[in-house]
């Protein structure tokens, strides 16, 4: 996509929460005013799902990367509540203008790091393979359609990036989408076994998980972590597990 065709980003606010647009009504991220460092939509919530598989004293040595930014709420989270080295991809120069205006993102830093880039070619970089923990994948258009990358090429690039503990959480929403198709390339990547799923929610996201390398954890290591991940960083962790299982 050119610079010039890039849609115009701007934003909205309605009570508490301030919202990202890409020259439309669809949301395309959010803030919460008063916490800008929290999440604050259900399914960027469910995007952090990664944490079930990792042990939680291990995460501030891991390294995150978003491809998309939006209102930066996986960056700024990464970043600043999980403490985590950080790197977002980002097509769109204005987003990250805005962002770092009325989003409250950090500037770059030995830790954190947005690079402007196309996000397909970005990742096949060699600097990148096997160095990614945590990959959230949210990569919409303006229109909030369908993801603009989607193929089984694309995860398989993705699975290249991760770390043998590494995992993949990926949102599909859209009018245009086919979860089923998504959800087929996806296995056809990372092997059935791999991936887990989370039940769309009332808007109809679905956030889908991927692992490097495939865990069976039991329902009570499942807990354990759901537990501590609540009590260490706020998220609804536990009600996670009765809306997230295995696809296989």
């Amino acid at each position: 996509m050119a610079a010039m065709d890039l849609p115009e980003v701007n934003f909205s606010e309605f009570g508490e929460v301030r919202y990202l647009h890409l020259g439309t009504e669809w949301v395309q991220g959010s803030m919460l005013i008063d916490a800008p460092f929290d999440i604050e939509l259900d399914y960027v919530q469910r995007m952090e799902a990664w944490l079930l598989f990792v042990d939680p004293d291990s995460v501030g040595k891991r390294h995150a990367m978003q491809l998309g930014l939006g209102a930066a709420a996986l960056t700024k989270f990464s970043f600043k509540k999980l403490r985590m080295k950080t790197t977002a991809i980002e097509l769109n120069p204005q987003v990250l203008a805005v962002c770092r205006q009325w989003f409250k993102l950090p500037p770059d830093s030995a830790r954190l790091q947005v690079r402007l880039a196309d996000a397909g070619k970005e990742i096949q970089r060699d600097e990148h393979r096997g160095t990614v923990d945590a990959l959230q994948v949210d990569l919409y258009d303006h229109e909030a359609a369908a993801p603009v990358l989607d193929d089984e090429d694309f995860y398989r690039h993705c699975r290249q990036l991760l770390t043998d503990e590494g995992a993949m959480t990926v949102n599909l929403f859209g009018r245009d989408t086919s979860y089923e198709q998504s959800l087929e390339r996806i296995c056809a990547a990372f092997g059935p076994d791999a991936v887990w799923a989370f039940k769309p929610t009332r808007e109809g996201n679905t956030v889908v998980l991927a692992l490097r390398t495939p865990q069976q954890p039991t329902r009570m290591q499942l807990l354990a972590r759901a537990e501590a991940i609540q009590a260490r960083w706020g998220l609804p962790a536990v009600k996670w597990l009765k809306l997230f299982k295995p696809v296989a």
